[in-house]
């Protein structure tokens, strides 16, 4: 059953809402603008907040919905922790918005987008900014104790720590680099959601090149960005995922990194998201 609690105005121009997920779970997420649905699905330890930017330049074209992934910001946290709970929160998320969407799905979130896709939900489009495959030999693979180290970093209370090995183990930044960095009390309420992402990334950043499955089973039209400016590794793995989904376009923003300029990423978006209202297919 979906729940939705109205909870009032959170920041200038959007207004904050709940909904109950399939398990109980709380999740809040923000509607900014007016049209048709557009959700976004964010990377590790991003929450709604890191949305507002991109959000504002949408606003004119769609209904854009940024929420706090389970365990995040607002939004509640069930235990045990399983991927099928993401993809359920999604899922309710959808209905409680009108039934479908555009979704929009960067890093870690992309692939968690991508899953959802592949399950049935109702996503109309989906477009997806660099999921972090590692799929040939540009850069180190993860551990195959990676998922399982967090876990028991957070559960030692060293959640810093858990977010330390993240920065060095899964993004690469050198550890005297990260040594250096100031303390975020904000990531030490979040390190534990590391973890979850680390699940939905599966086994695919081993180094080794996708399996056809389940990317082959997202059937609607997508989108696959990376950016000009972005690791070998990165690149490559956007393109193998583009080669595999039954009907995807895959485009490289010029000059861009893993965090692209909004005023370069939302050109493509509305292009692409706007095209299928052009043919009068709007969710």
């Amino acid at each position: 059953m979906v729940g939705i609690t109205w909870l009032g105005h959170d920041t200038e121009g959007t207004l904050m809402k709940t909904v109950t997920s399939r398990d109980g779970t709380t999740i809040a997420y923000d509607k900014t603008g007016e049209g048709p649905v557009l959700i976004f699905v964010d990377g590790a330890t991003a929450t709604r907040a890191a949305d507002v930017s991109l959000a504002s330049v949408l606003a004119p074209h769609f209904s854009v919905i940024a929420y706090d992934r389970r365990g995040r910001g607002d939004s509640g946290d069930t235990a045990p922790y399983a991927v099928e709970r993401e993809i359920e929160d999604l899922e309710a998320l959808i209905a409680a918005v009108g039934g479908s969407a555009f979704v929009f799905g960067h890093s870690s979130g992309a692939v968690l987008a991508l899953r959802a896709a592949a399950s049935g939900l109702p996503i109309t489009r989906l477009a997806v900014y660099e999921p972090p495959f590692i799929t040939d030999d540009s850069r180190p693979p993860l551990p195959d104790d990676y998922v399982e180290h967090l876990d028991e970093l957070v559960a030692a209370g060293r959640r810093g720590d858990a977010f330390a090995y993240f920065l060095t183990t899964a993004v690469g930044l050198p550890e005297e680099i990260v040594a250096q960095m100031p303390a975020d009390p904000g990531i030490e309420n979040v390190a534990h959601t590391i973890a979850y992402d680390g699940r939905v990334m599966g086994d695919t950043m081993s180094g080794k090149p996708l399996a056809p499955e389940p990317w082959r089973s997202v059937t609607v039209p997508a989108l696959v960005l990376d950016g000009g400016a972005s690791p070998d590794f990165m690149r490559a793995g956007a393109r193998q995922l583009a080669d595999l989904l039954p009907d995807a376009r895959h485009e490289t923003l010029a000059g861009q990194d893993h965090g692209p300029a909004d005023d370069v990423l939302a050109p493509a978006l509305i292009e692409f998201f706007e095209e299928w209202g052009r043919n009068g297919l709007l969710p």
